[in-house]
């Protein structure tokens, strides 16, 4: 890359199986204007198939998972990592190709945007689903999923977030650093359930609209009849979630 100059910026990317799509989006990340601001750091989940090498052949930054951890997981590490080569905002993206990266600009600056009270968000989500964001297409099952968990975000908190299962998301520090301690976010799963628990825990969250594109090659980790455990999951999740916050008070920022 030529590059030595650590930026205040990571970029995390959990990986697993993405030899076909994952070119495209090391390609697209290396382009100026997004190179001169963020580091990129690949979690490789025990992938079987090339992207290891793929990433290698890029000069990016790379963690190799022994044995497959999960998605959760290896955002969490991928956060442990952050803290401790001191950087200031992680933005994290799936290596599928569907968050397009034109949106890491403006997220990273909506980080650094302060409010009418001078407070930076801890959490910007990129949305699928507010005016100006690009076209995404999506089934009748989906759809109805997306809604069911913006109702039970909203009856939770009290906020209504559009998009509460974006993917795309950047973070402040404070944001991940919280999410890098033992218990404070889904090995598996992290969803809606964390943008419960944070939004509960008086973290700052705000939306804004992303570009994102449907999966070309691959299989999504929701594919075939995993939705319905997962919805299952979540709905389970959540509840736990405002029990250990709101009820037992167990989890405090």
């Amino acid at each position: 890359m030529g590059e030595t100059t650590q930026k205040e910026l990571l970029i995390i990317i959990p990986a697993y199986n993405e030899e076909k799509n994952i070119p495209a989006v090391l390609d697209a990340l290396e382009q100026p204007g997004i190179r001169e601001i963020a580091d990129v750091l690949v979690m490789n989940d025990a992938s079987s198939d090339n992207t290891n090498w793929i990433v290698k052949a890029h000069g990016h930054k790379l963690v190799t998972h022994v044995f497959n951890l999960g998605y959760g997981s290896a955002l969490q590490l991928g956060y442990k990592y952050a803290i401790r080569r001191n950087y200031r905002y992680v933005i994290q993206m799936d290596a599928d190709g569907q968050h397009d990266v034109c949106n890491i600009p403006r997220i990273y600056e909506e980080l650094k945007k302060p409010d009418e009270n001078g407070r930076c968000p801890d959490i910007v989500l990129a949305s699928r689903f507010l005016e100006g964001s690009g076209q995404y297409p999506i089934s009748g099952v989906r759809r109805f999923a997306y809604a069911f968990y913006r109702l039970l975000v909203r009856l939770g908190t009290g906020r209504t977030i559009s998009d509460p299962t974006t993917g795309l998301q950047g973070l402040s520090r404070d944001a991940f650093l919280y999410y890098s301690k033992y218990n404070h976010f889904d090995d598996r799963y992290p969803d809606a359930n964390m943008i419960m628990q944070m939004l509960l825990l008086g973290f700052q969250i705000r939306e804004i609209p992303a570009v994102m594109h449907s999966r070309i090659s691959g299989k999504s980790m929701h594919s075939g009849v995993k939705p319905i455990f997962y919805m299952f999951r979540m709905v389970f999740s959540i509840t736990a979630v405002l029990v250990r916050v709101k009820v037992l008070r167990l989890d405090t920022r």
